[in-house]
């Protein structure tokens, strides 16, 4: 039995373009796929081909489709499909959503997980598709359904799936560089950040930041590990504007404070000498000279502000 699910439009567009998200989970493994669509009027060939090919490969047979009213599952393409098939169709009530309970759930459980690893990343939101495959990918493998202490993975597979290999979405990687012809002492290497698995072969989706572009690579190295933030994640424009923003240290400035005092700033006495009196002035000696009359009457302190 499969449940599915379309959510969408989305507001922003995903990297290829796609606006839709249509979402099956198998009813007992609680396995689940996702395919993103440009419009709706896709849905029904990608449920044929997808329908042919998981009785192909798992040797299971789809006997129940579980979905909602809408046009993309209730047309005359799928109502013929299915009839050919021999597969029962379950629909639920209008405005019952809770009918369909199992896809709505597992909807907002990978809407929420993409939306925090957006955010934990710092990805603009057009990775948005690319965040949900990740999310769909890591839950198959690492959610324990109750019932049977396993995995969806190994319940369909029946094999307990490998995660040693997994890393934080939108981390900092360097990926060595087979595309274009280097020189003896050119850099190999090239700077992106890591958002998803290949799922037909083994390797990474990354996004490189020189090219603005998606890239499917095993040779990459993590920057960091662990689960560490990545503060400067997103896209070249957005780092070149970081790297602008700057502290501007303020300016010093100096302001001079009329100081009026009694007490003659230089020592009178001519017994004393100079080196006895270290405030003494090296100026003229004389008190009667005009300079020293008026250093004595009105003098100026400079202070820092």
């Amino acid at each position: 039995m499969l449940h599915m699910d379309l959510f969408g439009p989305t507001n922003v567009k995903s990297l290829m373009k796609k606006s839709y998200c249509l979402v099956v989970t198998d009813d007992f493994s609680r396995f689940s796929w996702v395919f993103f669509l440009a419009t709706k009027d896709e849905t029904s060939g990608i449920l044929k081909t997808f329908i042919t090919e998981i009785e192909n490969q798992l040797d299971y047979k789809v006997k129940v489709i579980r979905s909602d009213n809408g046009t993309e599952f209730k047309n005359s393409v799928m109502n013929q499909f299915c009839e050919m098939k021999g597969i029962k169709r379950e629909f639920s009530v209008a405005r019952t959503p809770q009918q369909n309970g199992v896809a709505e759930r597992r909807n907002r459980t990978l809407i929420e997980a993409a939306r925090t690893m957006l955010v934990d990343s710092k990805l603009p939101t057009t990775f948005w598709a690319e965040a949900v495959n990740t999310a769909c990918y890591v839950l198959n493998r690492v959610l324990v359904i109750k019932p049977h202490n396993k995995t969806p993975y190994e319940l369909i597979r029946g094999r307990t799936p490998l995660i040693d290999f997994m890393k934080p979405f939108g981390c900092p990687v360097t990926i060595l560089n087979t595309r274009d012809h280097l020189g003896k002492f050119d850099g190999k290497a090239d700077e992106g950040f890591f958002v998803g698995y290949f799922v037909v072969s083994k390797a990474m989706r990354t996004w490189l930041l020189m090219l603005e572009s998606l890239t499917i690579s095993m040779n990459y190295v993590p920057v960091v590990t662990g689960n560490q933030t990545n503060g400067i994640a997103g896209t070249r424009d957005n780092i070149v504007t970081g790297q602008a923003k700057k502290k501007i240290e303020p300016e010093q400035e100096y302001i001079l404070i009329p100081i009026c005092t009694t007490i003659p700033l230089i020592y009178q006495d001519p017994k004393s000498t100079p080196a006895m009196l270290p405030w003494t002035s090296f100026t003229n000696d004389d008190p009667s000279s005009p300079v020293n009359a008026a250093e004595a009457s009105n003098a100026f302190e400079e202070h820092l502000f």
